[in-house]
Order: structure tokens, then sequence, then C-alpha cells
């Protein structure tokens, strides 16, 4: 066997990596009532030793519903109220109550000091002395010292 064959022969088939699939990120509203119920069902899923995402049961729930016979799947889309769009309104309660910064906080007053009011008196007219600017003469000691 020459070398070329022998390489051949070695190496084995590759196999075909899955193509990886690209994940959406988005965001819905659903009631409070529906989203508790996925908290159950992951909690349902513990019990019967398995760990599930919320995520997970969502895709779950898309096999199920992609499963179903066109009546079966009409009847559970009819079933799920139309929710209104967008994001909900906060809470009377929550809207009515005041930001931790805005509520006001009860203060202790407290007591200024006394400032005492004690007459400085003023201070004499300085007078204006004008300096003459010093000329400088040069000398031969001055002269030596450069």
């Amino acid at each position: 066997m020459n070398a070329g064959a022998a390489s051949q022969v070695a190496k084995a088939p590759k196999a075909e990596k899955p193509k990886k699939i690209k994940v959406v990120r988005d965001s819905f509203t659903i009631p409070k009532p529906e989203f508790e119920q996925i908290d159950a069902l992951k909690k349902r899923a513990l019990g019967m030793g398995v760990s599930v995402k919320k995520s997970e049961l969502l895709r779950a729930g898309l096999l199920v519903l992609r499963a179903m016979t066109d009546a079966a799947f009409k009847s559970a889309v009819a079933n799920v109220p139309v929710l209104k769009t967008g994001r909900p309104k906060a809470d009377k309660a929550k809207a009515e109550a005041k930001p931790f910064a805005e509520q006001s906080i009860v203060k202790k007053p407290v007591a200024k000091k006394q400032t005492t009011t004690k007459r400085v008196p003023p201070k004499p007219a300085s007078r204006a002395v004008k300096k003459s600017p010093v000329k400088r003469v040069l000398t031969k000691k001055s002269a030596s010292l450069k």
C-alpha cells in the first residue's frame, strides 16, 4: 500500500453538523393568571423530575398546537381571549403612590444658631500711598553680580 491510499482509508467521512438555529428575542403581553399557569407547569415538570424553562414550555405548547387537527386548533385559538396590545397600565394604587424619593419624610426641626450681632468698628480709611517705582542704579558692584 502506498502512502496516498493509506491516508484515504484512515479518514472517516465527516458527520454533518446540524445548522445552528437562529434565536429571536421578543416580548409579549400575557394575563397574570396564565403567567401563573406557566409557573404551575414548571413545578409539575419538576415533580416528574424534569427541569424546564418558560421558553421550553412555550415551545412545547407550539409542538402540541402544531400536532392538533384543524378543528381542534381552531377551537383552542377561539378559547383564548383577545388582549389589548402594548404595555399594561400601572395599577391605580401604584400610580397614586408617590415614588420613595418624592415621599415627604418627617424631619426634626433643626435649631438655627443664633448669631450675635457685634458691631465691628469700621476700619480706618487707609491712606493711599503711592509708591514710586524703584529705579535701580547700576553700580559697579551690581553690574559685576550679573
